[in-house]
């Protein structure tokens, strides 16, 4: 690709004054106790270049060093659904990233937030960053299909470093008389589906939750099987059986009854691949001659089905997604506490809130192993340590305790140990154990019903989590 033309770099001229990069912010993974951040400072990056990743027209393009946030507002980032990539001096890429908004999506790598909101391995990448290109897409769905194949291609290490093999996720299509197109963690796709057993693996996905709402929008276009054996096999389940018929009576399942049924299947399981595979130029391509062959041949009723996908492809509709995304941009707070009957059996918990409702994947629950027994400030600041080591799990913005000053100095001091700088508020309760106050100062943007929610939530996951390892304990105890 042609490299763009040169707006500005470093102490170069542009027009008749100069412009001075930014020195860099000594701030990543391994200098996060090394780094100086005052209060309500930013987070200020590398010099950065900017410029399309595609072979769109010239206004697509642009190129800025030393560049900050408010640098970006001369750039024409699209605002469109797209994938984009964070690139080393080398053109290396560090990350890949999917966005409904490109232009916004890009902008918030150099909020002064990035720290809390995205956490130290995200500010590591930022910081190491000399240039972001971008690919725009016609759809969130085919952004996220592009995400990743980019991933898979080419291996960015801030998507995979830190990841266990339970992140990311693969869409497989089997090799069987009638193929299924199945949703598999990476952990397990060698050992179900091998190779050899598929037509084609896609992947890998590190949003499941948006992926599953990919192939809901896909099978509204192209049903398909996603049985959890191969469906010649599914009679001997009488649940299984039951599912087919039914799934079969509402669309989501093809009729494949008929020889000509099957292979009418199969060659929608082709498009599929086609979609998954980038390319939905050509698939459409191929749907506009086989409408032209049955209105050939007058078999309008299926010329009118393939007109109706057609129609589908080019007016993807991404409100589920959307959803998902703007979940996933949501502030993030975490929230903890401890239970105990007596010492016996503590457990620490965390529990996430993603803007408004809570993001269950990311509970986490620990076992106190150091603090004396009773003592819950100690088991409070053990839980704390414990998650911060944890360091490919975001920051939040947020931490809630259960508690006042006590609490709230105990994880404050934890913090300042790690090198970590995140505002912390305690919620007081009353005797019966309502809340009364919030100590501490809440940062803009959060809402007092979602920290008490949070804080309610965290109590019950403890509790909860107490009483299966009081249970655990009782059964695993010696009779008499």
């Amino acid at each position: 690709m042609a490299r763009p033309r040169r707006m500005y770099e470093g102490s170069r001229t542009r027009g008749n004054s100069k412009c001075a990069a930014p020195a860099p912010l000594q701030c990543g993974i391994g200098r996060m106790r090394a780094a100086r951040m005052p209060h309500g400072s930013g987070v200020r990056v590398v010099p950065c270049v900017v410029y399309a990743d595609t072979p769109y027209t010239a206004r697509h393009r642009g190129e800025v060093a030393g560049m900050e946030r408010k640098d970006l507002k001369r750039y024409r980032i699209p605002n469109a659904p797209g994938v984009y990539f964070f690139r080393d001096g080398r053109g290396r890429v560090l990350y890949v990233g999917r966005a409904t908004s490109l232009r916004d999506r890009v902008r918030s790598y150099f909020a002064h937030d990035l720290l809390q909101t995205r956490g130290p391995r995200i500010v590591d990448m930022v910081t190491r960053a000399k240039k972001v290109t971008w690919r725009q897409t016609d759809s969130v769905l085919e952004a996220l299909l592009l995400e990743a194949r980019c991933i898979k291609k080419y291996q960015p290490p801030a998507n995979v470093e830190g990841k266990d093999d339970k992140s990311f996720y693969h869409v497989v299509i089997t090799r069987e008389e009638i193929p299924r197109v199945v949703l598999v963690r990476e952990k397990e796709l060698e050992q179900r589906f091998p190779a050899a057993a598929c037509r084609k693996r896609f992947g890998p996905f590190p949003h499941g939750g948006q992926l599953k709402e990919a192939l809901r929008t896909i099978r509204k276009i192209f049903p398909f099987y996603d049985t959890p054996r191969p469906v010649a096999t599914t009679a001997r389940s009488k649940y299984l059986r039951g599912k087919v018929v039914f799934n079969r009576q509402i669309g989501l399942y093809p009729d494949v009854a008929t020889a000509e049924a099957r292979q009418r299947y199969r060659r929608d399981i082709r498009h599929i691949e086609r979609l998954f595979g980038g390319n939905k130029e050509g698939l459409l391509r191929q749907l506009a001659r086989e409408m032209a062959h049955y209105a050939r041949a007058e078999r309008f009723e299926e010329a009118a089905r393939v007109r109706d996908q057609m129609f589908a492809l080019q007016h993807l509709r991404d409100v589920a997604l959307l959803k998902k995304e703007h979940h996933g941009e949501a502030v993030r707070i975490e929230a903890y506490d401890v239970a105990h009957l007596s010492g016996a059996a503590p457990r620490g918990v965390m529990v996430v809130w993603q803007g408004t409702l809570p993001l269950k994947s990311a509970y986490r629950l620990f076992s106190i192993r150091r603090a004396n027994a009773g003592d819950d400030v100690a088991a409070l600041a053990e839980t704390l340590r414990r998650r911060l080591a944890h360091r490919a799990w975001p920051l939040p913005a947020l931490i809630v305790v259960d508690g006042a000053a006590a609490q709230i100095h105990a994880a404050r001091a934890v913090l300042r140990a790690a090198g970590v700088r995140i505002p912390v508020v305690g919620v007081v309760k009353d005797r019966r154990h309502k809340p009364v106050r919030i100590e501490g100062n809440v940062p803009h943007g959060i809402s007092r019903d979602a920290i008490l929610a949070a804080n309610a939530e965290a109590h019950r996951f403890a509790l909860r989590a107490h009483r299966r390892a009081l249970r655990a304990a009782k059964l695993a105890a010696p009779r008499e």
